[in-house]
Parts: structure tokens; sequence; C-alpha cells
């Protein structure tokens, strides 16, 4: 229902998708109301009827994104693979949704981060708890292949859900910039290699 009670005649998410490509090409600050409106197919009248501000908008779709990654990302984690190659399969999920069709775009959430992290609470609090998810799931990970004995490096968990972390984001952040598949492919290895 909108706030004056008159049913709607879209579906939230179908908006919020559609105004996630928006800000995913422009970012925040490129983005105009006007992009929002060509995007979703909604007036400025009924877009922030149904969801408050631009600001209120960009929070939904961020935090859209970030459940549909964690969702994605934990499936990769939590399968019945070997340890190491759901680890594999999680760097190789980054390069698959990196070089798609539109990944040239990079990921939003980093995207977000470098833009508006330092400025924006809000920014700051969708990536952090995003990052925290998937520390505590690759923290779970390192500690089963320990105490399995796949993993005989010796360090600590957190040390290597750390490395891992550092660098499946910064894998993100070069394939978003050089879309260098080598580079990425090698990166993978380089990645596996210090934590076994």
């Amino acid at each position: 229902m909108t706030r004056g009670g008159r049913p709607r005649e879209f579906k939230d998410t179908a908006v919020i998708d559609a105004a996630m490509d928006a800000f995913w090409l422009n970012g925040y600050e490129g983005c105009s109301t006007e992009d929002l409106c060509k995007q979703t197919g909604l007036g400025k009248g009924s877009l922030y009827n149904a969801f408050g501000s631009k600001h209120d908008l960009y929070e939904k779709v961020l935090q859209r994104y970030h459940e549909e990654g964690i969702r994605e990302q934990s499936e990769i984690l939590q399968s019945s693979l070997p340890l190491k190659e759901r680890l594999r399969g999680l760097l190789e999920w980054g390069i698959q949704e990196d070089f798609s069709e539109s990944g040239r775009r990079g990921c939003l959430l980093i995207n977000a981060a470098m833009e508006r992290a330092r400025v924006d609470p809000m920014v700051e609090q969708v990536v952090t708890r995003h990052i925290g998810f998937l520390e505590d799931a690759l923290c779970d990970l390192m500690e089963q292949g320990t105490q399995s004995g796949e993993i005989t490096s010796g360090r600590p968990a957190k040390e290597l859900a750390s490395l891992f972390l550092s660098s499946y984001y910064g894998l993100r952040v070069l394939n978003s910039s050089s879309q260098n598949r080598d580079l990425a492919k090698s990166i993978v290895e380089g990645t596996l290699a210090a934590i076994y």
C-alpha cells in the first residue's frame, strides 16, 4: 500500500532492482532523480512516496545487494565440496561476476564503500555488516580446515580468513579496473597456495 492507502501498482523488489542499476551505473552522487525515474519507470511522486528519499532508496538497494550477495557466497562456502574447492569457488564466483557482461561496473558494495563509506554511516554499516558475515564464515571454514588437518600452516583461523578476505576484495577491485583474466587466475592460485 502507498502511504495514502492506495494499492501500489508495482512490486518493491522490481523497483529496487531497477534503481540498483541506476545507482550502479552512476554512483550515488551522480544518480539524479531523473535517472531513477527513467530506470524504474515511475514518476518522482510515486517513487519517493513509496521509498522516501533518494538516500532511503539507496539504503534499500544496498541492503538487497548485500542480502543477495551473502546468500550466494554462503551457498558456496557451505557446500559439500572439500574446503579448498569451496575457497576456490568463492574466488571464481567473484571472477565470474566481475567478467560478466555487466561486471565492468564492479561490485556495488565496493563502489559504494569507495564513494561514500567515509561520509555516510549507513553505507559504512551495510559494508561492515557484509564483510563481517563473510569474515565469520571464512573463520569457521579455516577453523574446520585446521582441525581436520586439511590446513597445516599452523596460522590462526582469523589470520587466514583475513588473508583470504584481503585477496578476495583486492581481486574484485583489480577485476573491475583491469579485466585481466590471467592476473585474476594468478591471484586465485597464489591465495590458495598461501593458505595451504
